[in-house]
């Protein structure tokens, strides 16, 4: 029955998706992400974008509450250098324009021509992006903030790694939220579902079908940033270098920003 019901939605949804991709090859990543964003969202507004290094080795490393995180990421970040890791998703490979900006993280096997492709774009003074906690999180809009810090501290040490590998660049921390509708999380369908995260893919899916659940003002905060030789100096173990970085995030997210730019004000 739900099918039924979602099925006319769900097709809009992907042909909307399917001309995001196509945009992303003729537009790029950037200009595409605001015209989706527009139609996804109420507003986008950013703080700490003077923290983004205009050119060099930068990995921004965000939270991930999910819905349209990424997408508020790629609008505010101005670098048409940008390469995302994500973990390999069949609906990730049918948007062969996005897969061209993506480093895929395989499900299962060895994970190091990941960190070495991330590595190799790193030196070349380009920009990555990822999500190190490598799972959905808590959105700080829609659940408490000590939900949120705790997430933290599932965040990969790959960061130890990366600085160790490319000590030249610099670490930018991003929080997003406000990604997650309140709305389509106190829905009684969610409740259908027995575990939390059970229930917030549902409130995921509820959000995509039903304009009503679309009017989020999404928040995306980035930090000052650091540098991987600093890192390194302060402690070469990379599991103290993943701390120090999420110690920066945490700031974010227990005292976020006061002053917003209003970036992007969608249709709905």
């Amino acid at each position: 029955m739900l099918r039924c019901l979602f099925r006319p939605a769900a097709r809009h949804f992907a042909q909307t998706v399917a001309a995001f991709d196509e945009m992303v090859g003729e537009r790029g990543l950037q200009t595409a992400s605001e015209w989706i964003l527009k139609r996804m969202t109420r507003r986008l507004e950013v703080a700490g974008r003077e923290n983004i290094p205009a050119d060099g080795p930068a990995l921004i490393l965000a939270n991930h509450p999910g819905m349209a995180d990424t997408i508020g990421l790629f609008t505010s970040l101005p670098r048409p250098d940008l390469r995302i890791i994500a973990l390999a998703r069949p609906f990730l490979h049918a948007l062969p324009n996005v897969s061209r900006q993506l480093i895929y993280v395989p499900t299962e096997g060895d994970r190091m021509p990941v960190v070495r492709a991330a590595a190799r774009h790193l030196r070349e003074g380009r920009a990555v992006l990822t999500c190190p906690a490598g799972e959905i999180e808590p959105d700080p809009a829609a659940h408490s903030v000590p939900e949120a810090v705790a997430s933290l501290q599932r965040w990969s040490q790959s960061i130890g790694l990366f600085a160790r590998l490319v000590p030249q660049m610099r670490i930018v921390p991003a929080i997003v939220s406000g990604v997650v509708s309140r709305a389509a999380l106190r829905n009684s369908l969610t409740h259908l579902r027995r575990t939390r995260k059970d229930r917030e893919r549902m409130a995921a899916a509820l959000q995509v079908m039903i304009p009503a659940y679309q009017g989020t003002t999404v928040r995306v905060a980035f930090g000052p940033p650091l540098t991987g030789a600093e890192l390194i100096a302060a402690s070469a173990d990379a599991a103290a270098i993943t701390r120090a970085v999420a110690a920066r995030a945490r700031r974010l997210l227990e005292a976020p920003p006061t002053t917003w730019e209003t970036l992007l004000i969608g249709d709905r």
